[in-house]
């Protein structure tokens, strides 16, 4: 997932809070089910058999992406005008989760009606959300992302559009603790783009 992306990071991540999660995204117009199929379907992320599809019912995606047995589940969502962005559920550090959209093969309109509705879902899905970054173009993909949100210490070489994360977290990453970040509860907020999430 190296286009424009939003990643959010969760703790105590249950198949409660991806039915949460899925439920507000589809209430904001990003659904899993294919507009005219109807079919849902996972998409393999390892790189033998990557981008290979499997049609499954929403329960079992929803119980899949729980990842009670699994460390890391993709799909695709689909917006109203049948345009679709990558989503990956996956295992990261320390016991959190991260949920990664990639939103960067989206046109404009369609990826920031994206952005929005994920922005206003994550926090929803999980009242463990630790924090989010928004890079609409990608620049900042190669960034340790889960060093910055779960621990506080990997190193920005440049700016995402937002990134958000715990004030402990803030007050320990050597860049962010001399910075001004805007508080919106639970997080400290920073970025060019803060006011817009």
């Amino acid at each position: 997932m190296d286009a424009g992306f939003f990643y959010s990071y969760h703790l105590g991540w249950t198949r409660l809070d991806a039915r949460t999660l899925l439920g507000d995204l589809e209430a904001e117009g990003l659904r899993p089910a294919h507009p005219v199929t109807g079919r849902t379907v996972l998409v393999n992320l390892d790189s033998a058999s990557l981008g290979a599809r499997s049609p499954v019912t929403r329960g079992q995606l929803l119980s899949i992406a729980g990842l009670q047995r699994l460390r890391e589940v993709g799909f695709r969502l689909w917006t109203d005008g049948g345009l679709d962005l990558l989503v990956r559920i996956r295992q990261a550090r320390s016991g959190v989760v991260a949920v990664e959209f990639s939103v960067g093969e989206l046109p404009e309109p369609e990826r920031e009606h994206a952005v929005s509705a994920i922005r206003r879902t994550v926090g929803r899905a999980s009242v463990l959300c630790i924090g989010f970054v928004v890079d609409r173009s990608g620049a900042t993909a190669a960034t340790d992302w889960d060093g910055v949100v779960i621990e506080g210490d990997a190193h920005l070489h440049s700016w995402p559009d937002t990134v958000a994360v715990r004030d402990e977290t803030a007050a320990r990453h050597p860049q962010l603790a001399v910075m001004d970040g805007v508080e919106m509860s639970p997080w400290k907020v920073y970025g060019n783009e803060v006011l817009g999430v």
